[in-house]
């Protein structure tokens, strides 16, 4: 996702997080910092959505060149020796009346 990559700039989400309760030192012991890390919910959506995306259309292109074969008209058949010979026959009575 060499072009996607140029477009974002190299953002990187997976680092932001929210500091619920900061790091302390307690009788001499150092407890680590409560954190809500939403930054690697955050890419994980942002990358599927761009995934997504890219199925999406290159589906649809597929979609549109196959059905574009289908709809193609068929060439409506030459009519037979015997409709030529109705025909004709048609137009011989039609003139006499």
């Amino acid at each position: 996702m060499p072009p996607i990559g140029l477009l974002l700039g190299g953002v990187n989400f997976t680092d932001l997080k929210w500091v619920m309760k900061p790091a302390e030192v307690v009788d001499g012991k150092e407890v680590e910092a409560v954190t809500m890390n939403y930054g690697q919910f955050l890419q994980n959506t942002i990358d599927f959505i761009i995934i997504a995306f890219s199925i999406f259309v290159v589906i649809r292109l597929v979609m549109k060149l196959v059905s574009k074969k289908e709809e193609e008209p068929a060439a409506p058949p030459a009519p037979s020796k015997e409709e030529v010979l109705l025909t004709e026959i048609r137009d011989l009575l039609k003139e006499q009346k």
